[in-house]
């Protein structure tokens, strides 16, 4: 098997959380880490981490940036992310910061499937998981160029090429997509997380 180009990070770390009481959403911890802490685990591999949203714990090594304006959702969130990686990488994942089962695994499957502009997961119902893909670098920047504060993120990925993986879920384990917008989701996320030690995914 040929070895896997190198590749840079972005994570999204934004939001308001206010489902959550307004607590910094990447900071919760689940399994005894924070969600931030478990999405950087599983790009470990990245010649670049990139980390956009507001002040908070990163670990050495990790960038962090802001969008531009503050808070104004995911596209400028992408746009500064992506104005951090470095001149000449060729390709980039994309994940949000609140997926704690997210495994390096994963991160690899789709690396190995990068085809035309970008690949990313799509989960059990067919719904494309958007901030869990990756992309050619220069695609991406052409497509986020100039765009809005809260523009769709799905619109403006909509004219590239986009491959779809879809993950094959252990019985009993939560898939990698999950993410934890309420309480209620939380709670099911650190359940299930019990007894689980971190580990990358068979690739």
């Amino acid at each position: 098997m040929s070895p896997l180009p190198p590749f840079a990070a972005v994570v999204l770390a934004g939001g308001r959380s206010a489902r959550l009481g307004g607590q910094p959403k990447p900071q919760l911890d689940v399994g005894g880490r924070t969600m931030l802490a478990a999405v950087l685990g599983a790009l470990e591999g990245a010649e670049q981490r990139i980390v956009v949203g507001p002040p908070q714990p990163v670990p050495d090594g990790v960038v962090l940036v802001r969008e531009a304006p503050p808070g104004g959702g995911p596209v400028p969130a992408l746009a500064a992310g992506l104005a951090a990686v470095a001149a000449g990488t060729e390709v980039v994942a994309v994940l949000a910061a609140d997926l704690p089962f997210v495994t390096r695994g994963l991160v690899d499957q789709l690396r190995r499937r990068l085809d035309g502009d970008g690949v990313l997961v799509v989960d059990e119902t067919g719904r494309d998981q958007l901030l869990l893909g990756v992309w050619r670098t220069a695609s991406l920047r052409v497509a986020a160029a100039g765009a809005r504060p809260h523009a769709p993120l799905r619109g403006v990925l909509a004219p590239l090429t986009v491959a779809r993986h879809r993950p094959v879920v252990a019985a009993g384990e939560l898939a990698p997509w999950t993410d934890c917008d309420t309480p209620a989701e939380l709670a099911r996320a650190r359940t299930a997380a019990v007894g689980r030690l971190p580990g990358p995914a068979a690739g």
